[in-house]
């Protein structure tokens, strides 16, 4: 979108709008990109209210304890700094193969100071390149010169949200190096204006933090959704077989050789790969399985549907399956009719409109970015197999006439222990990306999640659960805090909705009563706090035996002597 459009939005009405409050630190003129980062919250349905520093007064800002950057609640810190102003202060230092050390000092100062005095996580945008003569090529040998210490601090900056829990890289040089010099800077606007970007690159730039802040609040993509012919391979697989496909690195096969390594790194990544295809399965399944030149493996694929029905029936099947939310999953296909159908009756799903030109698909999407995240870990890795092996339960369960039979069949086994060092980042995450089986909707950091741990006030839990099938992985987390003597409160309460209907919420709480009953607690309260993605929890309390205490506030209880267990079919390894 650009500029223009995105500030027409900010006369739109943002009521019902998640609200995010976000501070605005820079050495330059922000007040275009604020509105741009407004302008563009609106499209995904986030209030985002803005506090800008004085012009060029970060020192000021920080170090002032009734700042505004202080006492707004702050959510975020977006730390800007204008390259060509660095260059400026560069040329003027008298120890300038040092320059980049000392703006990196500055920068963890800033962190430092302001975590010091408020929670909040830092979007710290690197530096667009400036082309400078003065060396010549030979820049990139001198630390004396200006292009040498631009990249040295780029990758330092990475190297400081590596060790550092709160800070995360927007990667404002790599969106500039994609969209060219010309683009991106208006010599009259920063001359009149200090303003270091050109209106439409303005809004690439919010358009690349907002969809920073959206990971933060949970709207991450984790799902990609394959079409086959003319999507991942060239060429109709029913009419010109596995050898007349185009695939591999000679003329238009290398077109969607790169669109299957990317949906490859994605997979390795955790995102989940399906397949919905108007094929014959056997005939579909072929080039996965003979073709040399594919990248991508039947074992790369989470959900395989090839078949002669609608396409939008089955991606409700895909979803079915995955247990996510259709907001979660993209689908390509380079057809534009069954991408219109598909967008007609699942508008919740995201459908890019392909190029015509395959060649053009991988620069395309990359612009796209749609896979935005700011959390990763070890376990993201095993996610395809893990939605495999739930693919092979849905088809067991078909089986069974009766729900106890199949959940006997299962054999399940849950692990229960305290949150460690291995499983902190994982509950971090779910903190961060659960919409729907999450009561309060709290998110957390690594380093909440380790203060919490640590704390007196606080009992933590995870769950891991096992079946025949194989290992679902961590699948709950809950958090109770000591409300006092006598009784716990419910801070957190997050499931993977792809155990729903397994007795996963029976056997927690069972634990949990396990526990409060040891260690001479009385009662457990709750609270459900309604969001527009958590519905599905919404008589969770109620289900499980706890009574309202004040509707208003969505407040639940229980006592040790009114609980009456549930039955459930796990059986518990503690830790």
């Amino acid at each position: 979108m650009d500029f223009n459009s995105l500030k027409k939005n900010l006369k739109k009405d943002f009521t019902g709008f998640k609200n995010l409050n976000v501070a605005v630190l820079s050495n330059c003129s922000t007040q275009y990109l604020a509105q741009a980062m407004r302008g563009y919250g609106f499209e995904k349905k986030l209030s985002i209210n803005i506090w800008e520093a004085d012009y060029d007064a970060i020192d000021i800002a920080i170090n002032y304890s009734a700042s505004p950057l202080y006492t707004g609640k702050n959510d975020y810190v977006f730390l800007l700094f204008s390259t060509k102003k660095l260059q400026g202060k560069f040329y003027a230092s008298n120890h300038k193969a040092n320059f980049a050390n000392e703006f990196l000092q500055e920068v963890e100062n800033i962190v430092q100071t302001v975590s010091e005095k408020i929670k909040t996580n830092f979007i710290v945008c690197n530096l667009p390149e400036e082309q400078e003569s003065v060396f010549g090529n030979f820049g990139n040998k001198t630390a004396d010169s200006f292009i040498y210490q631009t990249r040295k601090i780029n990758f330092e900056l990475m190297q400081l949200a590596e060790k550092t829990a709160n800070v995360f890289v927007a990667d404002i040089a790599g969106l500039a190096a994609a969209k060219g010099k010309a683009y991106c800077f208006d010599s009259r606007l920063y001359v009149n204006a200090d303003v270091i970007w050109s209106l439409d690159f303005t809004a690439d730039v919010a358009v690349n933090t907002v969809q920073i802040l959206e990971s933060f609040v949970g709207s991450s993509k984790k799902c990609l959704i394959l079409d086959l012919d003319n999507t991942t391979w060239g060429g109709i697989i029913g009419d010109d077989g596995v050898e007349g496909i185009q695939i591999g690195e000679l003329g238009n096969g290398k077109s969607f050789t790169q669109l299957q390594q990317w949906a490859k790194a994605l997979k390795e990544r955790g995102i989940i790969l399906a397949v919905c295809s108007k094929n014959t399965e056997e005939i579909a399944k072929e080039p996965f399985e003979q073709h040399p030149d594919m990248k991508l493996r039947l074992e790369d694929i989470s959900v395989f549907v090839a078949n002669w029905d609608n396409k939008a029936d089955n991606i409700r099947y895909i979803q079915s399956v995955l247990n996510i939310g259709f907001d979660s999953m993209v689908f390509l296909d380079d057809n534009p009719f069954e991408r219109e159908m598909v967008k007609t009756h699942i508008p919740q799903l995201t459908v890019p409109n392909l190029p015509e030109d395959p060649s053009e698909y991988i620069s395309y999407l990359n612009t796209l970015n749609l896979f935005e995240t700011v959390s990763y870990t070890s376990e993201d890795k095993e996610r395809t197999k893990q939605y495999q092996e739930e693919a092979s339960r849905v088809i067991a369960r078909e089986k069974f006439t009766d729900e106890k039979d199949f959940l006997v069949s299962l054999n399940m086994v849950s692990e229960v222990k305290a949150f460690d060092a291995f499983t902190t980042p994982r509950v971090a995450q779910l903190t961060q990306r659960s919409n729907q089986f999450n009561l309060r909707t709290i998110r957390y950091s690594e380093e909440d999640v380790k203060q919490i741990s640590s704390s007196a006030d606080y009992v933590t839990f995870t769950f891991n659960l096992a079946d025949k099938f194989g290992d679902h992985g961590l699948i709950a987390v809950v958090i109770l805090k000591k409300q006092n003597a006598k009784e716990l409160f419910v801070d957190t309460w997050i499931m993977s909705c792809r155990v729903l209907k397994r007795g996963v919420e029976q056997f927690t709480l069972a634990e949990l009563m396990n526990w409060t009953k040891a260690n001479g607690f009385e009662k457990i309260n709750g609270q459900f706090i309604s969001t527009p993605k958590n519905a599905i929890v919404k008589n969770h309390y109620q289900d499980l035996g706890f009574t309202s205490v004040n509707e208003i506030e969505g407040l639940w209880s229980l006592s040790i002597t009114d609980y009456q267990a549930k039955p459930f079919y796990i059986s518990a390894k503690n830790k």
